[in-house]
């Protein structure tokens, strides 16, 4: 299953603020594992679709948005391994397609659409048997695989790379904390995992966390002696909420991309750089601190960007944003 997988590389940011704080950075760049499955959805499907196959069952189906990178992933990953895909999609359907539900329909998943009060039963029996009575014995997994196979997977993103332990932070985007649990799983207790929350009021993923750590220390199939290391979330850099974008963030991505050659996407890992930056700016990190940065792929959700309605509103603004990022010389 692992032979069309390559090792992520690691890449040191070369920060003048960073430098200047006495903090080294670096990118895990989870995004060049494949050119769909990466970052940390294929960790989150890697153990839900093993546990499919142990179950005789060659149907997936799972949830997501219009511009969902976990249905995207999930597409692909079905195509790849042979097996039947259903994406719930939350809302009515608009057509023509955008590029993420073109690209799933063309990796043969089928589509169907709830509107948004339905969707948000999404997680109950009620709604699961409605929908294995339509669609026969489906394995489902839940939105963003934010279960415990999804954990599992996610305790062996930093598991094969050598020096990890040098690391004293681990920083990750979050938005169901199914990765951040999962890192914290993998650490030693003198490390710490910083999550970034990219949804308004993200402090509710507080609770999450401590309900999927409990549950997977809990459940002896899991655990194996593991346990949490000490982790925080910082929530203030969600730029209004899941899904918004302003052109501040689109300015700073695309100013990081030219300096570093490291593309970001504006859902997830554009907001937690901009987070470590305006931090190490503030002094928020201690002297001779070392970060790993983990780059959680996504890069396809960029393309669902509508350019030509920010237009306006990025070039009336950008004049300002190009003056904020040279006068805090982030990159």
């Amino acid at each position: 299953m692992l032979s069309n997988f390559h090792l992520p590389p690691i890449q040191q940011i070369k920060s003048f603020i960073a430098q200047r704080a006495n903090i080294e950075i670096h990118v895990l760049r989870l995004d060049l594992i494949h050119p769909y499955i990466n970052g940390n959805k294929w960790f989150k499907l890697k153990y839900n679709l093993l546990a499919a196959e142990a179950q005789r069952n060659t149907t997936i189906l799972t949830f997501g948005g219009a511009y969902s990178n976990h249905i995207f992933a999930t597409a692909a990953a079905g195509n790849l391994f042979g097996l039947r895909t259903i994406g719930v999609i939350r809302g009515e359907e608009r057509l023509p397609l955008n590029a993420t539900l073109q690209f799933a329909v063309s990796q043969q998943m089928e589509l169907v659409y709830l509107d948004r009060k339905t969707y948000r039963q999404r997680a109950t029996v009620e709604l699961h048997e409605q929908l294995k009575e339509r669609f026969g014995e489906v394995f489902i997994i839940p939105e963003g695989g934010a279960n415990l196979y999804g954990v599992q997977g996610c305790t062996e993103i930093l598991q094969e790379l050598p020096g990890v332990e040098e690391f004293n932070i681990i920083c990750v985007p979050c938005g169901t904390a199914t990765t951040l649990v999962g890192l914290a799983l993998s650490l030693h207790q003198q490390q710490m995992v910083m999550g970034f929350p990219v949804l308004k009021g993200g402090e509710f993923l507080v609770d999450e966390c401590d309900r999927l750590g409990k549950n997977y220390l809990a459940n002896h199939k899991f655990s194996s002696g593991r346990f949490l290391a000490p982790w925080k979330l910082v929530c203030n850099y969600h730029f209004g909420g899941y899904g918004k974008v302003k052109p501040a963030l689109m300015a700073f991505c695309q100013k990081f991309a030219d300096e570093h050659g490291i593309p970001l996407d504006y859902i997830y890992t554009g907001k937690m750089f901009y987070g470590i930056m305006d931090l190490l700016q503030k002094g928020f990190f201690s002297s001779g601190s070392r970060l790993l940065l983990i780059h959680t792929g996504g890069l396809q959700g960029n393309t669902g960007i509508d350019s030509t309605c920010l237009q306006e509103s990025f070039w009336l603004s950008y004049g300002n944003f190009d003056h904020e990022l040279r006068s805090y010389t982030w990159c």
